[in-house]
């Protein structure tokens, strides 16, 4: 009897078949964003890092405050080592906005969840540079449909060829956008689920119109958030950690929850700020 050496388990673990044919298995995903203390470069017995104890001292009250402050940080007037040290203990998160307009708006989740800063520039200088805690900063909300359509487009006398199932999404997206009122529960829908051509794609994506908004969830895989031209329609795309959609969804609501800090991500971020300052002040 000969004697046959085989992995207990995974690919490999079974003998090979006789037409050659392999057994391929899906790569899993490697890397998770996992959150670690900060590492700081800066010398902290430096006399002149009084802006930014300060600044993180306000940070510790708001954070203990939510959800009663909304009050935001102004952090342009720090030196460049009162911002180096900000930076470093900050971090970025896994969330990322950009939001367009004349002088562009850039917002970085920090790594403490529910932490954001927002940094506005003409291109040359920064112009603003902010603190605010929330589950999303108000910005994000006040400017994506600034300009947005009350109504996407229905006329369909003139459907493209290859156009089969996205006249009747159009229409159900048009109800629930005249019926929605901020704090609803979001209206979901997965394009995924659905029979949809690569032409009634491209025709959603020219009725709905592009917006200013762009947000980017970096977790296990990403998630694509883009606001459309059409008032509260989000286009969301999931991808996994090969950069293969996964989930392809039209969403009606203020901000997608998924990009958005919950309550206890707030209350867990303000208890390891208190332990970062124990550390490093």
């Amino acid at each position: 009897m000969t004697s046959i050496s085989l992995p207990i388990f995974g690919q490999g673990s079974q003998p090979a078949e006789e037409d050659g044919v392999e057994l391929e298995y899906l790569a899993m995903p490697e890397e998770m964003t996992t959150y670690r203390m900060p590492q700081i470069s800066v010398d902290l017995n430096a006399a002149d890092l009084v802006q930014a104890k300060t600044v993180l001292q306000q940070l510790e009250q708001d954070l203990a405050a939510y959800p009663t402050g909304n009050a935001t940080i102004d952090l342009i007037g720090l030196d460049q080592t009162n911002r180096r040290f900000v930076d470093e203990l900050l971090g970025e998160g896994e969330v990322s906005v950009i939001c367009g307009g004349a002088h562009q708006l850039r917002i970085q989740e920090s790594v403490l969840a529910g932490v954001w800063r927002s940094q506005q520039s003409d291109g040359q200088r920064l112009l603003a540079d902010v603190l605010e805690v929330g589950i999303m900063p108000q910005s994000v909300a006040q400017t994506a449909f600034a300009a947005a359509a009350e109504q996407i487009d229905s006329d369909m006398s003139a459907l493209p060829d290859g156009v089969m199932n996205a006249p009747p999404l159009l229409a159900e997206l048009n109800a629930k956008i005249a019926a929605y009122r901020p704090g609803d529960e979001a209206h979901i829908i997965n394009l995924s689920l659905l029979p949809q051509t690569e032409q009634d794609l491209a025709f959603l994506e020219q009725r709905l119109g592009q917006g200013t908004v762009t947000i980017l969830s970096r977790g296990y895989g990403n998630c694509r958030i883009s606001a459309t031209g059409s008032r509260n329609v989000w286009w969301v795309r999931y991808f996994n950690s090969q950069d293969t959609l996964i989930l392809n969804t039209l969403e009606v609501s203020e901000v997608p929850s998924v990009a958005c800090a919950s309550p206890e991500d707030i209350a867990d971020s303000h208890q390891r700020l208190r332990e970062i300052l124990q550390v490093y002040l």
